[in-house]
Parts: C-alpha cells; structure tokens; sequence
C-alpha cells in the first residue's frame, strides 16, 4: 500500500488496536494518505494485509517552464530492499507523455509544461513487479496528481456588449444594468480570481459597486441636454491589489423621455384667410406647438377656447405631425362678418404628476382669421322646391314660383332657366319671375313625378349659375275607365243547373287608388234578356257569373259572349264595356272544369279528346309515308348516279361550221369518214382557207342522214377506244361537221372575206341579231359533247 513516512507510525498504531473481525471485510480508504485492504484467506478467516505502498503528496505548480524532466515525487513499495528486484510501472492518464517514472527508484518526472485551465489534475495507477518472475508484488494502486494555480489569467467581461436604458432625471440610486466578469483561475486558491469592479469613465453621473458589478445613477440627467452616456467599467483580479490583472468595458447608457417639457407656440399670433365660398369642412389653417420631449411625451391635442367666434370652426389634431388643423364648422358670409378671432390651446396627452410643480403643460395662442369677399352665384331660397298640378291641366297652367337672390352687395338681377335634361319639354319658366308654367296635358298615368332643374344665373355673369332641383307631383283625377283585371277564360260544363257560378271576376282602374273607390258590375241593356247567363254585383268589387239555363250542348254552341259593362264611383263617374267570352266544356261525371283549361282551343274548335286522337294517328302515319317515299327517291337517285359514272365529256373541233340543227344535208359526208386526213390534222400548224364557202350558204333547211351520221359516230368511238396513242378521257377532238340551222348565221374565219359584215372587231355592237342571238352550244366551231 502506499503511505507517507511522516504518518506511518500512527497509521501503524491504529491498525495493532483492531482486531480479528469474523465474518466479514473491511475497506477503509484514506484519501491522498492510505489504502487499506482487508482479505480473507482460504480458511475463510480475516487477517491484516500486510503494509506495503510508502509515497509523499503530489502537487506541480502549472505554467514551469520544462527544459529537462521535472522530479515530483516518489512512489515506493516497503517491500523494496533496493537490490533491484523490483520494477516500478506508471499508467493511467499522461503516463510516458506528461509524466515518467524510474523504474528501478520509483522517482517521478514531468516532463513538459502544464496549464491548470486546461486541465486541474492527473490521475495515476502504479504497479511495482518482481523483475525475477514478473509477478506484481503490490497490488496496482490509483494516485492523483493535482496542478497548482498562478495567476495567469485576466479577467472577462461576458455578454458584450452592454447597453442599458434608464428614464431621465431618475433620482440617485436608480438601478442602471449589472456587469459581470469571469477570471479562469482557480477561485478556491488564493486570490487570482478575486475580481474587484470599478469606473473609470462615467462620473459623476453614474457608479459601481465593487463586488457585484451594478451601476446605479448618482445624480439626475436631462435627455433633452444629452440622451447618451459611454461609461468605462473595469475589473481587477487579485482584489483589485496592485499587480492584479485587469480589463474593461464600455456600457452605453441612453436616456428615455418623459414628458418633463410642456408645448410651446411657435407664434403667439396666427394670420389666417378664407373665402367667402367655402364649404363646410374645409380647412382654414394649421397651428403648431413645439415640444422638446419624443414619442408620446410629445403628442398633444389642440382646443378651441369656448370664447368669442369658437363656434364658427372647429379644430383637430394631426397625429402624424402633431399640428392643429383649424376647420370651417358654419358657412360664411363676408357681407355678414369679415373677421374672426380665436384663441386655441394645445395640450399635452400624457402628464407626468411628478413634474406638475413646474407648471401646466400647455401653451395657449391666438387666431385671427380674415374672409375674403368673392362675387357670388345667385342663392335660391331653398335648397329644393316640391310642387303639385292635376293632370287634366290644360297647357300653359300655373305650377309655383321659384326664388333666388345675389348675396353680394351689389344685388344683380337674377335670370331664370330650366336645365335641358328629362321632362323639361314638358315644362316652361318665366325668365325674370321664376314661375314655372306646363308647356302641355300631363298624364299622371304615365309619370307621377316629375324632376326639373331650375337654374339662376346673374344678368352681368353669366358664369355664376346655381341649381335647385323642383319636384311637381301630379294630381290624379277620374279620367281612366275600370277595365277587367285580367283576361279570363271562363268555362261552363255541359250539365251545369241554373244558377251554377262559373266564374268571379273583377275590375281594375289605372287612377290612382283613393278610399271609398267601387266598382259595380252589370250586364249591357241589350244582354238584358239573356237566357244563358247572369251577372250578380258582390258589392266588394268583384261579380260572379252564375248560369241561368239547365245544360249546355257543345256540339250545338261551342261559346257565349257575354257583355258587361263596369262603372266607377269617381268625380266623375266613368265606365266601360268589357265582354266576356264563356267556352262549353265536357266537364266529364266530377263535372271538372280543369280539363277544358288545358285544352282550351280544341274545345273552342269543337274537338274532344277522341277527335285529338284522330288527328295525332293520321298525322303519325302522314309523316311515316313521307319519310319512305323519300328514301326510295334517294335510292333510286343514287342508282341513276351509279351508271353514269362512265359519262365524259370531251371538247370537239370542227373544220365546218354549218347551218344548226335545221341543216342535214349540207355537208359532204367524205369529209367526215376521211380518217387519214384526220389522223394527220394538226391544228397548231393548219391554215384557214378563206375561199370556201360554208355549205349554210348553199342549203338552209338540209341536213345529213341520221342513220350516217350514226354509222360515222360508232365508227369514231370504236375507232378510239382501239387507239393506245388517244389522248385523255377530256381531250381536244376535230371533227369537220357542226351542222346547220343556227338562226345567228355563221361566226366562222373561213367566211370573213366573203361577208358583208364588217370585220372591223371594234363595230361588234353593230352586228345586231346575229351576235345577240347566237346560242350558246355554237362556238367558233368548237362543241361540248358527252360520249
């Protein structure tokens, strides 16, 4: 075990007065003194161990310069006779690297420089071994190495950096802000983190306390004369003794505000002017008071003082600018007044009581306001006029009056005019008067109101002109006759009984609605001596249409009229005749009127349900054989379409022109069997002959026989099917036969010379029939055929 010589004896002492302990193992452990170990033997009986590990405490001062191995102590065994048998072994934390050890002495070495903020202590193991065998001799015990302390470090401040905020003319003692330092040296030796705080720039507004680091105010200080302080605070280790290390830092103090200062006027009189004209709610000027507190402290509100003209304008406050805008509160009149005075205060929104000894905070000045004479537009009397007329009015009739007057001094004379908009055609004003005539009837059924514009305008300004709007109402009278509400469509069943109602109705009248209005109902005189219907006045405005016969016969009389006329209790009376048309109906058993509602012209036709049924089946079967005899047209179209897909047409020359259909005969048929001339024809190359005659000239009423001329068209078309060298299917072909008979005579080249036309092209107006005449299958011998 390891143990110190200077303890060893009373270690030894107290050991000799414990005794055998049966059943049990005592562990004592003596911290950085000895280590004692209690075993049991196989025998299962308790006995001492034996002392065997001997060292001195272990303590290296940090920050020592290391240029060779730095002894520290020894560890050593009571069982080392020192005749080298015994080996020394360190392990644990910086063994071989901070730390060596002899291993024949047990002496231990450092071996470079240790610093204690990195690291305050080293813990150890040593193991002592028999270099004869090997075998550990003493068991492995656990030391600690611990580094001692110098002052080597200087103070921090932390949380830099430091600003603080404290209101203004706070009294002394005020707390400001805390600062705090931290010195990395050991607090538990000596006194190298011992830090003492003080000031050094700052006084005498502001102070320290030594060990705590918090700054209080030491007199009052004014915002207004200076809003920030930079105070140097510094901190000392060692207890601030000389020697100690040290550093600083700043702390920028800003004042707050508080409304310590009361408003001020920047003028002690205001000047101000205004028209004449203006509205209501217009702003006349602005005020200001200054006041050297910010923020809040600094808003304030304006008041017109209760004295003189204060009731004319009114006064508010500018949040943003914190200016009091004086407004117009009354309309104003030069030829009234000319001048205003007022007096207008400004006061702080929020007052601090502390400073309240100082005085009121508030200001008080005085605004003089001037108006400004303008010439002004007429004045009507009222802002609008309603007046009345009956609608039987005859054209010219007296309405009301209107009235304007120049405000200024000078008293103009005022002309009179009505706005050109709706309804003033209807309508007409005196020009000098104002009173408003109606220029023609008005209907109260067609307007109720009507809405006009009178204008005034100054005789020597024609630009000063004021509107009034005048309402005219018009009166109602009885002109309008009661007519039927609606148009009915009554019905009456077949097996009806006299007396049946069959229908109510009642009477509607376009004059206006009054109290007391009737409506009574009768039959015309001449409908007097109905025998089908009746009419019964129900006194309520309504009737009732009952019948007076028993049965009615639709096939007989499908309806009735019936003539009735309606009066009214109006000033005066007026009525009308109306007549109402009653339909027969075949009600069925329930004697249902609905039925005939729905099919109300068919019965009015005459026509059941079963003539409807009729009517619908022919019309169905109708439709049905139309649509078949239009699919088998189609058909037969499109097989029609089918076999003459094979047709072409073709464009044919021919050398004669000929005499039309009439001619048969002029033409020589040689011509037209000649195949060799034919097959060497070309027309770009051939020459017209101009002395042949056209056998039109020599025969008008003769023409080739059908039968050849068939014969000469087979052998043509047999002759180009065979031909592989033919041209196209629309091809160009010569032919030198046209015909005769064509009422417009010959357009041919050939004949030119020898006719008596004259060949002068631009004289074709004066050809007359034969050009106007001419078909349009004849061309300059050439003919559309289809093969």
């Amino acid at each position: 075990m390891w143990i110190s010589y200077s303890k060893m004896r009373r270690i030894s002492t107290l050991m000799l007065l414990i005794g055998e302990i049966s059943f049990m193992s005592l562990h004592v452990f003596c911290k950085d003194v000895i280590n004692c170990t209690f075993q049991k033997d196989q025998r299962s009986e308790y006995r001492r161990a034996k002392r065997s590990w001997l060292w001195n405490p272990f303590y290296v001062l940090e920050e020592q310069d290391i240029t060779e191995p730095l002894y520290i102590g020894q560890l050593k065994s009571d069982l080392d006779k020192e005749d080298g048998s015994f080996k020394y072994i360190l392990l644990g934390d910086g063994a071989k690297t901070i730390f060596t050890i002899d291993e024949r002495t047990g002496e231990i070495y450092l071996l470079k420089k240790l610093d204690r903020e990195e690291k305050s202590s080293y813990t150890l193991r040593a193991q002592a071994i028999n270099t004869v065998t090997g075998i550990p001799v003493e068991a492995e015990s656990e030391f600690i190495v611990k580094i001692q302390d110098i002052n080597d470090n200087a103070p921090k401040f932390i949380n830099e950096p430091y600003f603080a905020t404290v209101p203004e003319m706070s009294p002394e003692g005020t707390f400001v802000t805390h600062v705090t330092a931290t010195d990395m040296d050991d607090p538990n030796y000596g006194n190298s983190a011992r830090l003492i705080y003080s000031i050094l720039q700052g006084q005498p507004h502001f102070s320290i306390e030594p060990k705590s680091g918090i700054i209080r105010v030491v007199s009052q200080m004014d915002r207004e004369a200076k809003d920030q302080y930079f105070v140097v605070i510094q901190a000392k280790d060692m207890a601030g003794s000389v020697g100690g290390l040290s550093t600083t830092t700043t702390v920028t103090v800003s004042l707050s505000d508080v409304n310590d200062n009361a408003p001020k006027f920047q003028q002690k009189i205001y000047d101000m002017s205004i028209l004449e004209t203006s509205l209501v709610g217009e702003i006349v000027g602005a005020v200001m008071a200054d006041d050297r507190d910010i923020g809040k402290n600094a808003e304030m509100i304006y008041k017109i003082e209760e004295k003189g003209d204060f009731s004319m304008f009114d006064i508010i406050t500018d949040n943003l600018t914190q200016e009091g805008i004086i407004k117009l509160r009354k309309v104003l009149d030069y030829e009234s007044k000319k001048r205003y005075s007022i007096r207008v205060k400004a006061i702080n929104k929020h007052i601090d009581e502390r400073f309240l000894k100082h005085g009121l905070f508030e200001d008080t000045t005085t605004v003089k306001i001037h108006v400004e004479d303008i010439d002004e537009p007429p004045v009507f009397v009222l802002k609008e006029y309603f007046m009345e007329i009956l609608e039987n009015a005859s054209a010219g009739s007296y309405i009301g009056s209107v009235t304007a007057k120049d405000p200024d001094n000078s008293n103009t004379p005022v002309r009179y005019g009505l706005h050109k908009i709706k309804h003033f055609r209807f309508f007409d004003i005196d020009l000098h008067l104002g009173a408003i005539t109606t220029t023609k009837p008005l209907d109260r059924e067609e307007a109720l109101w009507y809405n006009i514009t009178v204008t005034a305008t100054e005789a020597t300004n024609p630009a000063h002109v004021a509107e009034v709007p005048v309402y005219i109402r018009i009166i109602d009278v009885n002109d309008n006759a009661p007519q039927l509400s609606e148009e009915y469509h009554i019905y009456v069943c077949e097996q009806s009984k006299p007396g049946e109602p069959i229908q109510t109705i009642s009477a509607a009248d376009r004059d206006e609605a009054t109290v007391g209005q009737r409506f009574s109902f009768a039959l015309v005189p001449e409908a007097a001596n109905n025998t089908n219907f009746t009419i019964r006045d129900n006194k309520d405005n309504t009737a009732t249409i009952s019948t007076l016969r028993d049965g009615f016969n639709l096939h007989e009389n499908s309806h009735f009229y019936l003539p009735i006329v309606i009066n009214d209790n109006g000033i005066p009376p007026l009525s009308s005749t109306n007549t109402l048309t009653i339909y027969v109906c075949d009600c069925g058993m329930d004697g249902n009127t609905e039925v005939c509602k729905d099919n109300g012209m068919f019965l009015y036709l005459g026509l059941n349900f079963g003539a409807l049924i009729a009517i619908g089946v022919c019309s169905f079967l109708i439709l049905v054989l139309g649509i078949i005899l239009f699919v088998k047209l189609k058909k037969k179209h499109t097989m029609l379409s089918e076999k003459g897909e094979d047709f072409r047409e073709n464009i044919v020359k021919y050398d004669d022109e000929g005499g039309g259909e009439e001619d048969t005969e002029a033409f020589d048929i040689g011509h037209l069997t000649n195949q060799a001339i034919l097959r060497k024809h070309k027309p770009g190359n051939r020459k017209f002959r101009t002395d042949i005659q056209s056998f039109y000239r020599m025969s008008l009423k003769l023409g080739p026989d059908i039968a050849v001329f068939k014969e000469f068209l087979m052998e043509k078309l047999e002759e180009a099917n065979a031909d592989t060298d033919s041209l196209q299917l629309d091809s160009l072909k010569c032919y030198a036969f046209e015909g005769t008979g064509s009422l417009a005579g010959s357009l041919s080249s050939i004949e030119s010379t020898s006719s008596d036309i004259d060949p002068n092209i631009q004289n074709i107006c004066d050809w007359g029939l034969q050009i106007q005449s001419f078909p349009d299958t004849h061309r300059e011998g050439y003919v559309l055929n289809q093969i």
